[in-house]
């Protein structure tokens, strides 16, 4: 598996004063084709972490929230990172250096306070922080660590984040790390309530469902017989409310009862964009030409 994240080093003598939010540009490798996602509107921001490209988030300043984020699968190593959360400065700041920060003991600063989501958000609410892109998607211990800022996650109910959606992670895990070949580009995002949006704390959107696709052109073609939709392209929707209806995805009535109403249905990148399309009232496109 090609694409390690450590490669995309910046020079950071010539490239300091670089704005990473606002514009795509200097982290279009990860997206295929460096085409990123058409018919969602929200905040570029180019994930930098020690002077390094690591992924590309869509974030919504409203929702203080992302609704995407894009990167380049490689095989994890080691063991998960501790959680080290950080925070985005430029959102608050656009003259501030680009790396993300970690937050600090104390108060935070009333200028990112406003502008982002921060830990106090996420503290005693009934949410897990979910991420977008997963360290388990990611060899290195520093891309590994780079996911651990708020701007790459939402609210996500824990049996959905530590039951089904985390099922999802690993399946996805394991068969681009057996058969991909290649560059694998995933994007993961979320989709909103239609209506009676849900916040926590009345400053952080939270998702209905969470979706993802992948994108693999080179991969093993003696895949087994279970695995023949899953390239080149796969997708998926799961549920973050287990009251929400069943028309997107339907509800396992025999699933453990703390994972029931958090079911994952995989489906073809079609599918996905179909439902997209009908809850974003625009056509979606994750993937240009849809990874052909």
């Amino acid at each position: 598996m090609s694409g390690l994240c450590t490669s995309l080093l910046i020079l950071a003598f010539t490239t300091s004063s670089v704005a990473d939010v606002g514009d795509f540009t200097p982290c279009l490798q990860f997206f295929y084709r460096s085409w990123p996602p058409k018919g969602l509107a929200g905040t570029p921001i180019c994930q930098r972490y020690n002077n390094t490209y690591h992924f590309a988030t869509l974030y919504s300043r409203p929702r203080r929230s992302p609704w995407l984020s894009a990167y380049l699968y490689t095989v994890p190593t080691g063991k998960r990172p501790k959680a080290s959360w950080k925070y985005e400065p430029q959102l608050a700041y656009p003259a501030a250096d680009g790396n993300m920060m970690p937050f600090l003991p104390g108060p935070v600063d009333q200028n990112v306070v406003e502008s982002q989501a921060v830990e106090l958000d996420y503290i005693n609410s009934t949410y897990s922080r979910g991420h977008l892109n997963p360290s388990l998607h990611h060899q290195t211990y520093q891309c590994r660590s780079s996911t651990f800022t708020l701007t790459n996650v939402v609210p996500q109910k824990k049996w959905s984040n530590d039951g089904p959606w985390e099922n999802l992670e690993q399946t996805v895990n394991k068969t681009l790390a057996a058969y991909c070949l290649g560059e694998a580009y995933i994007v993961t995002g979320i989709i909103p309530y239609q209506k009676d949006e849900h916040w926590i704390k009345n400053r952080v959107a939270v998702p209905e469902y969470l979706w993802s696709a992948y994108c693999c052109r080179k991969y093993n073609h003696t895949i087994p017989n279970r695995l023949k939709d899953a390239f080149p392209t796969f997708a998926a929707i799961g549920r973050n409310d287990p009251n929400s209806t069943e028309e997107i995805v339907p509800i396992d009535k025999t699933a453990k009862k703390q994972f029931r109403g958090y079911d994952v249905r995989q489906m073809s990148l079609n599918s996905l964009e179909m439902y997209l399309k009908d809850r974003f009232n625009t056509v979606v496109s994750v993937f240009n030409e849809q990874c052909a």
